[in-house]
């Protein structure tokens, strides 16, 4: 339909429509009477709204308010099943699919083992596919899929860039490929991104303009958001601080070729074993500390468990591990403090969750010594797959804003 002009009646009660979708969405069931306590509006109008939001199909009746005193009212809710999405998380590991409808509730997912020499567009189209046979739909009942790579693709010759660890996504028609399969709109974006989208939508980051996001699992990554949106640079590559030049390391050289930087050589996963070793703290008896593998590699699992058990115990050889660490962590990231100044620093990543609010602790006191500005630190709080939730939360936010505009 034409676009409506301001002041005129679409206009308005397009606006009205998206205020009662975002209140139902924020609020869940809500009567007619509180929807229009909430937005304004009077009985008769919120009777009106309500009734054309569930003639579109966003709205559902669901029950009555019976628990309380006076006469049952029905109760209002968004319609779960008017739009999905779905979020893909690809990594040398494995791609993990998931599918959720429009209040975010995750209906479906699958986890796929990454098959090297495998396509990259087959094991794409298999694990949605089975994620959206999960959720009992078809492909084309997405409206949008958002897929999360390490590295980014660069916006210039649509190549995928900082990622050569990922084998079979560095085609140059990959993209292409991969829109030729998939039946909805689809977006690609940072995996460490997406897990800044998660904590600014659902955690520690919430209501916060300007912080950083730092990410240690496999790789050690950074995201930035400023002004409340994504900074993702030139080439897709910004955060990419692995490749920082750092103190305390030798200049790692040719860094596009060893797909490794100061950074990653000083604070990487890979050195927290060394760091026990060298305070004589020892493995389980097959090397590996006793932890499950989970969704990771052995090496990330043995971090955490070290880490986990360090926490647990923040006392002699225990709190000097943790000190090193602490020490080797500020080192870079009091570089992107005193570059960008933000109001905080979100801690994330399997690694540095498993050090807990004893590894925070010394990071925060050894970041004061070493940067100008003082961030606060916070853990994040999205646990559960954050850059698949991630995922999820993008191509949301972009579903609502199509399907909420009533004015369309």
């Amino acid at each position: 339909m034409p676009a409506a002009t301001p002041g005129t009646p679409s206009l308005l009660r397009a606006m009205n429509d998206r205020a009662a979708l975002e209140l139902l969405l924020t609020h869940g069931p809500l009567s007619r009477t509180r929807i229009g306590h909430l937005t304004g509006l009077s009985k008769p109008t919120a009777s009106q709204l309500l009734a054309r939001l569930e003639d579109a199909g966003l709205v559902v009746a669901t029950g009555t308010d019976g628990g309380r005193p006076g006469p049952s009212a029905q109760l209002y809710a968004l319609n779960p099943r008017a739009a999905h999405v779905g979020g893909l998380d690809v990594t040398p590991e494995r791609v993990l699919a998931a599918v959720a409808d429009l209040t975010g509730a995750v209906v479906g997912s699958f986890e796929l083992p990454y098959t090297e020499g495998a396509g990259a567009v087959d094991q794409v189209t298999e694990a949605l596919g089975e994620a959206v046979k999960a959720a009992g739909l078809q492909r084309s009942d997405l409206h949008r899929l958002v897929i999360a790579t390490p590295g980014a693709f660069d916006p210039q010759t649509g190549r995928l860039r900082y990622a050569s660890h990922l084998p079979g996504w560095h085609s140059p028609t990959l993209l292409d490929e991969l829109a030729a399969a998939l039946p909805m709109p689809v977006e690609y974006e940072n995996d460490v991104n997406l897990a800044a989208i998660a904590e600014q939508r659902l955690g520690a980051a919430r209501g916060h303009e300007d912080f950083v996001l730092l990410w240690n699992e496999e790789g050690l990554g950074a995201a930035l958001v400023l002004g409340g949106r994504l900074h993702r640079g030139w080439t897709g590559g910004a955060g990419e601080v692995g490749f920082l030049p750092v103190p305390g390391h030798p200049l790692v050289r040719q860094v596009t070729r060893a797909n490794t930087g100061g950074y990653q050589e000083l604070a990487g996963v890979q050195v927290l074993p060394r760091l026990a070793a060298e305070l004589g703290i020892e493995a389980t008896p097959d090397g590996t500390p006793d932890a499950p593998h989970g969704p990771h590699g052995p090496l990330v699992a043995e971090a955490v468990a070290l880490l986990r058990r360090a926490a647990a115990e923040p006392e002699g050889p225990y709190l000097r591990f943790l000190q090193s660490y602490a020490t080797v962590l500020a080192t870079g990231l009091a570089s992107l403090v005193a570059v960008l100044d933000p109001e905080v620093v979100v801690l994330s990543g399997a690694v540095i969750a498993a050090g807990g609010d004893p590894l925070r602790a010394l990071l925060e006191a050894e970041l004061a010594e070493l940067a100008p500005a003082r961030p606060r630190l916070v853990t994040g709080q999205v646990r559960e797959r954050p850059v698949l939730r991630g995922a999820l939360e993008s191509a949301l936010a972009a579903t609502r804003e199509e399907v909420f505009d009533t004015s369309r």
